[in-house]
């Protein structure tokens, strides 16, 4: 099955995938600019968090603090040469790729309704050659369970999930992404998981760029038809949410590939979000109204009863543009005996379902994300994600401090 990774799969990169359709022409900067380009682990305000400036409209240029701008320009970016198409240089001397490069603009209106429908899935598969080395536990390959579409709206039914928008050398791609909640801001959390392959390409590739959130995508269930004229009030009606700051394992960065599931067992990434248009102050949890708190504890497969997936898968005979669900008991996957086992679930989802979120049963006896969907087969008769633990936790846990009270 393609990329179940972002559907699939930013970091696992693309594997022989249809072209998307060109960028569109002349976009807008947004008149507020969310930048980070500093080291993730750094609490160091100088070194620091997200800057914002106000573009001018006198003169059609962008209007920045000189600090800031001269910190993007240290990584090659010139806000206005950005705007107007440089981002889609892929040249492998230009493309960042290490944990403390990320930096992602805002370019209002860029995704709008039909290059989000457009956006194409990565390809992101194993086959059975893939899984014949295997020294660790695997257990008898799950019967599959067939999806079944989530009833609209999606906000009434699982406020928490939605769309991950990207580009990528490939061309536009999509995956699925779950709200989750913030301990450092109670209430208030601009946090989303998704998959690690959703934000970076791995060891051959560097950050994916124009990262954007949509939660509660197409919230009505229109069918492809009825999308052709859907407005983007209507595709996004709770926004459409930039990261300005994205993290995701350093053995994925170190080891992911696109397909025969490199890096999988790590494959998982925390995005910090913020509006493309103003939100009138509310976070996006508050917007939502709900957010997942995540277990860490990387349960044991006989102490999980089920686990439901969720996501938008793009592959035939999907398209897309609905939302699915999957319900199974989990079994145990090892790729490699010296990476940690993953779950698997039966599930008929295809690529576009990467990175949703795998929800079970938490510590407290209330929901909680324990996984999400990484790596399915070409046959897309189940799926696989990382158990959520140690590593998990340092990489949620340093993005949650990098925006502790803000």
């Amino acid at each position: 099955m393609r990329s179940i990774r972002p559907s699939f799969a930013p970091p696992r990169g693309s594997g022989g995938r249809r072209r998307t359709s060109p960028v569109l022409g002349a976009l807008a900067l947004a008149s507020a600019l969310v930048l980070t380009a500093t080291a993730c682990e750094s609490g160091d305000a100088d070194a620091g968090g997200p800057a914002t400036a106000s573009a001018a409209a006198d003169d059609g240029k962008i209007k920045i603090p000189d600090d800031l701008r001269d910190r993007l320009k240290e990584h090659g970016i010139d806000l206005d040469k950005w705007r107007d198409g440089a981002w889609k240089n892929w040249d492998k001397d230009d493309w960042l790729r290490e944990a403390q490069d990320y930096v992602n603009p805002i370019i209002e209106d860029l995704w709008d309704p039909d290059r989000m429908r457009d956006a194409e899935e990565p390809d992101q598969s194993v086959d059975d050659g893939d899984l014949s080395g295997d020294q660790g536990v695997t257990d008898p390959e799950p019967k599959p369970v067939r999806a079944r579409a989530v009833q609209p709206s999606y906000h009434a039914s699982a406020p928490t999930a939605g769309k991950v928008f990207f580009d990528s050398p490939e061309g536009t791609m999509v995956c699925s992404a779950t709200v989750v909640a913030d301990p450092a801001n109670p209430g208030k959390s601009n946090m989303v998981w998704t998959a690690g392959h959703c934000v970076h390409a791995g060891k051959k590739g560097g950050w994916y760029r124009n990262i954007a959130f949509v939660p509660s995508y197409n919230d009505a269930g229109r069918s492809a038809q009825e999308q052709q004229d859907a407005t983007k009030e209507e595709v996004a009606p709770y926004g459409v949410w930039w990261g300005d700051w994205a993290q995701t394992s350093d053995q994925w960065i170190e080891q992911g590939g696109a397909t025969g599931g490199d890096g999988a067992p790590y494959d998982f990434a925390v995005i910090h979000v913020t509006p493309e248009k103003g939100s009138g102050g509310k976070s996006l949890e508050e917007t939502v109204g709900s957010a997942l708190p995540v277990d860490f504890g990387a349960p044991a497969v006989p102490e999980i009863e089920s686990l439901t997936a969720t996501g938008y898968p793009a592959a035939p005979p999907y398209d897309g543009q609905k939302m699915y669900q999957c319900q199974d008991t989990p079994g145990r996957l090892s790729l490699n005996a010296s990476d940690p086992t993953m779950y698997r679930i039966g599930c008929t989802m295809t690529a576009g379902s990467s990175g949703g979120g795998w929800v079970g049963t938490g510590p407290d006896g209330k929901p909680a994300l324990v996984s999400n969907t990484s790596i399915g087969p070409v046959t897309a008769g189940w799926l696989a994600g990382p158990r959520l633990g140690d590593e998990a936790k340092g990489v949620f846990d340093s993005v949650s401090e990098k925006f502790a009270g803000r």
